[in-house]
């Protein structure tokens, strides 16, 4: 063991609390990822008869008007205040995401991640899926 250096134990215990403020949930930590569950139609309206979720419609306001999930909230994904729209949510609540197909849902869901959402549950082929299987929706 010639030429090592001997490491001292305050530089041990430095390092080894650098690494441990950096793992996820250390120290209680509660900013942790979005739960989320993909679902396909079927699933998803039994979801949303027994209650308890919130329906996002991430559509732009004119697909929503035309047609959308009975109680949904539109929220537009791609507004440039989408952002600050998910902030004002409640992160702990339970939310049923869509658009069209599920493209745009899909790329939306890094920003639930990002600012904490506990409880996102993602329609699989969006509200195209959801009418093919003879879901009901409200149109205007």
């Amino acid at each position: 063991m010639t030429g090592m250096k001997p490491v001292s134990v305050a530089r041990i215990f430095v390092a080894l609390l650098a690494l441990l403020l950096t793992l996820p949930g250390a120290f209680g930590q509660t900013n942790a990822p979005a739960a989320v569950t993909h679902l396909k139609a079927p699933e998803a309206a039994k979801l949303v008869e027994k209650g308890g979720v919130t329906v996002l419609d991430l559509r732009t306001p004119g697909e929503f008007s035309t047609t959308h999930i009975a109680g949904a909230k539109n929220l537009d994904c791609m507004a440039a205040d989408f952002a600050t729209q998910l902030e004002k949510l409640d992160r702990n609540q339970t939310y049923l995401i869509h658009c069209a197909s599920g493209r745009r849902s899909t790329n939306a869901l890094p920003q639930f991640d990002k600012l904490g959402f506990k409880h996102v549950v993602h329609l699989d082929g969006g509200l195209r899926a959801w009418e093919a299987g003879k879901n009901p929706v409200t149109k205007n």
